[in-house]
């Protein structure tokens, strides 16, 4: 089938990059434009992805009649607006983690998204890999039973980013928590079904970043513009009576060489571990354990590429996003009451 459907891509100097095989792959897209504020980001993107259009200016892709896909890769603050301006132009829109950098942004999308009757959808690429796709199948199963606890995380040793993008409030709203949070906590929420979350008690603090001579080994030494947090912990409470704690660092003295992401689910039938995939059994009949590793299908694709296919694939079929936005929304109202709970020293009760 020819491809059908151009692709507009806003912010195009990061993550974008991970994205463009996807769309290559995709037998129903071809990205046509690309914006960014940087002119060498722009350019050396467009000779290396042979893309003929350019522009500094996002309106220029917005308002393209024949563009109908824009896809938001810009830092976290400029997400909502440039997305609603999109989908109001008659565009489906699929933006970057996190969808909005709080609530009340996200339902303003959708809001847009329901007026519009146009796709939206957060890039949570994390969802699109074998490992989580086989852990969400397996559970969806009943195996873990009613799931009443969850202990999630993801850690880094000296690792974080230095890029205004991801380090001033101005941009990105926060750090880790909303950086890298935002990953592990969706991808959580998603195993368990996606509970009504109704308060949480958290903490956001920068312990590290700031003592002489931090340094990051992605980016050198930590900027002293560097004004979001390091480290953040929340423990979650959920309407029908699960929990759930939560800690994200990008500097933490912690024992690993890169990044640990993992995640301990616990149901009244069984519990299991992400990424290991395992599951966690007991016949109390007999009283014996069982350890169960799942069959893990070879991705097809790197994640960032698969969720651009899939997400063309939704658009073609007509079917829903694969990543609706009232998950994502979830997600940041937890986040969000992280930050408001550092704020009052209290837990909060969330909407």
């Amino acid at each position: 089938m020819a491809k059908t459907l151009k692709v507009g891509v806003i912010g195009v100097g990061g993550i974008a990059n991970t994205h463009m095989p996807g769309w290559k792959d995709s037998p129903y897209t071809e990205v046509v434009a690309g914006s960014d504020i940087s002119d060498a980001a722009l350019h050396k993107w467009g000779t290396q992805w042979s893309v003929p259009q350019l522009s500094n200016k996002p309106d220029d892709l917005i308002n393209d009649p024949d563009i109908d896909i824009i896809d938001i890769c810009t830092p976290n603050n400029y997400h909502a607006p440039l997305a609603i301006a999109a989908m109001k132009a008659g565009k489906h829109v699929i933006c970057e983690k996190p969808l909005g950098p709080n609530p009340e942004s996200i339902r303003q999308m959708i809001e847009a998204r329901d007026e519009t009757g146009k796709t939206l959808m957060t890039a949570q690429h994390f969802r699109f890999s074998g490992q989580a796709k086989a852990m969400k199948a397996e559970i969806d199963t009943g195996s873990l039973g009613e799931i009443y606890h969850a202990r999630s995380w993801m850690l880094r040793r000296s690792g974080a980013p230095t890029r205004p993008g991801f380090i001033l409030k101005s941009h990105a709203t926060g750090g880790p928590c909303i950086d890298i949070g935002v990953h592990i906590l969706d991808l959580t929420l998603w195993f368990m079904g996606n509970p009504k979350p109704v308060a949480v008690t958290g903490v956001s603090r920068a312990e590290l970043a700031h003592q002489k001579g931090a340094f990051s080994v992605w980016g050198g030494p930590i900027p002293k513009e560097f004004d979001v947090e390091d480290f953040a912990a929340a423990f979650v409470r959920f309407e029908n009576g699960a929990t759930l704690i939560l800690e994200v660092s990008w500097m933490l003295h912690h024992d690993t060489n890169s990044e640990d992401m993992q995640m301990w689910l616990y149901g009244k039938n069984g519990g299991s571990h992400w990424p290991k995939c395992e599951v966690y059994s007991t016949n109390y009949a007999t009283q014996q354990h069982y350890n169960t590793t799942l069959q893990i299908a070879k991705d097809i694709r790197e994640p960032h590429a698969q969720e651009c296919v899939e997400f063309a694939q939704a658009i073609i079929d007509g079917a829903p996003s694969p990543v609706p936005a009232e998950q994502s929304l979830q997600v940041l109202t937890i986040l969000d009451g992280v930050y408001r709970s550092q704020d009052t020293g209290a837990e909060v009760l969330l909407d």
